[in-house]
């Protein structure tokens, strides 16, 4: 039983230290604790709800990032307000302490003894992965992809609405639908890959949709520009709808979904290839291979589009993320420099790039939205604690795309002939 806080102010007096210590004398968002009391402006953006005092011993032996993603998918912590401008606010606040320091560290000792809960770790949520493996090995990538999507079809359908598409939307007009913005998307890509430049249907583009998803993609080239397309993917979860989409479709005749790793793609040539956010599971120790093994699926004129999220100088997510533990296991995130590097390196002529930052801030405010909206839906098919997972992972997102942290972009490469010719069109005209 934990013991009740009997220094005059509560909880919030003991742990004003600690608070202050990581924030300073100006708390940036109200903090309210499991007995009543408080700490912080209650005219600030929102609330932090510390609901158990396990909250303090989660962080006690994880300190930082991680201890607080543990305590808040264990129901410890919550947001009350606008998130968004929450966790900015604590992000702005204190923009190095991706891990409490030694006094943090000490304060929190020292309030834990006298709440009483200085104890042993508690165990961890079942929703937390450990180690993977070798790094982007056939198995690691395997076991990550399961974990990210393989949580359940009726769960993403609530998440991404009638489009089932994971990735960046691109948002046209003002008040355009979730589902029209992704089309939207679906259209760009098309374009850039000359799609809708094969208007002789008795021989249609022939496309690879490296990482398909749940199929859209691959479905609107079918439908919209009448290409033959293989989709690919190791998640047996999103295959299987998949090929019950195209079948629901009417193209099952034009698309086929394959369970298959684009490393195993081998001794077959494409016109087009697109890879729409897929690329973040390869990494950078993997990326020149990646474009090698695509290369020669390609014949003279032949175009891969490469839309990515990326961040200035590479990251690799540490695997005491929040990020790592519980959502992108492996992930990375390359510079998009490197990116026009590696596929110049393999071959492909960089033809163009493109920033999608905006929109993906749009879309993930949208995908929000829908979980919100959908709630008790989402937890009675995943459980609550993933629930909780999706919602702190894409609301901390929008800040990282609203403030330029981080990026997404579309690289178009072509292999030229051998005497420069690419039959790409001389403007983007045509894209449009």
């Amino acid at each position: 039983m934990v013991a009740r806080a009997t220094t005059r102010g509560g909880v919030a007096s003991i742990l004003r230290p600690l608070v202050r210590g990581m924030f300073g004398n100006e708390v940036p968002v109200r903090f309210k604790y499991w007995d009543g009391s408080g700490e912080g402006p209650s005219d600030g953006p929102g609330t932090v709800h510390v609901r158990s005092a396990d909250a303090l011993r989660h962080l006690l032996w994880a300190p930082g990032e991680l201890g607080v993603g543990r305590a808040f998918v264990a129901g410890h912590l919550d947001v009350e307000g606008d998130a968004y401008a929450v966790l900015k606010a604590l992000g702005d606040a204190a923009p190095d302490h991706q891990r409490m320091g030694p006094a943090d560290v000490v304060s929190a000792i020292g309030a834990a003894r006298a709440l009483g809960v200085l104890k042993g770790p508690l165990p961890r949520p079942a929703e937390e992965v450990g180690r993977q493996g070798w790094r982007h090995s056939l198995g690691s990538d395997s076991r990550a992809i399961s974990h990210h999507y393989d949580v359940g079809n009726d769960f993403y359908r609530l998440l991404l609405g009638p489009s089932m598409t994971y990735s960046c939307a691109r948002f046209t007009t003002p008040g355009l639908s979730l589902e029209d913005a992704q089309a939207a998307k679906h259209e760009l890509v098309c374009r850039k890959l000359g799609l809708h430049q094969r208007v002789d249907r008795d021989t249609p583009a022939r496309l690879l949709d490296v990482g398909c998803g749940w199929g859209s993609l691959a479905i609107h080239a079918a439908t919209r520009h009448g290409a033959r397309v293989v989709g690919v993917t190791i998640s047996r979860a999103q295959a299987e709808l998949a090929r019950k989409r195209v079948a629901e479709a009417g193209v099952a005749d034009r698309v086929e979904i394959r369970v298959q790793d684009y490393r195993d793609v081998e001794g077959e040539q494409f016109d087009a290839i697109s890879s729409v956010g897929m690329f973040e599971h390869v990494g950078a120790s993997r990326m020149a291979r990646y474009f090698e093994t695509l290369r020669p699926l390609l014949g003279p004129e032949g175009r891969l589009l490469n839309h990515a999220i990326s961040v200035a100088g590479g990251s690799r997510l540490k695997r005491r993320s929040f990020m790592f533990r519980y959502v992108f296991p492996d992930a990375e995130l390359v510079d998009v420099g490197e990116v026009v590097l590696a596929m110049e390196r393999a071959g492909f002529e960089v033809r163009d790039v493109e920033s999608l930052r905006e929109h993906y801030a749009l879309t993930l405010r949208r995908w929000i939205a829908n979980l919100e909206g959908a709630w008790d839906e989402a937890v009675a098919e995943v459980g609550l604690a993933r629930a909780r997972i999706w919602w702190l992972y894409t609301v901390g997102c929008v800040n990282a795309f609203e403030d330029g942290g981080t990026g997404v972009h579309q690289v178009l490469g072509v292999v030229p002939h051998a005497d420069g010719r690419t039959g790409l069109p001389a403007t983007r005209a045509s894209w449009d």
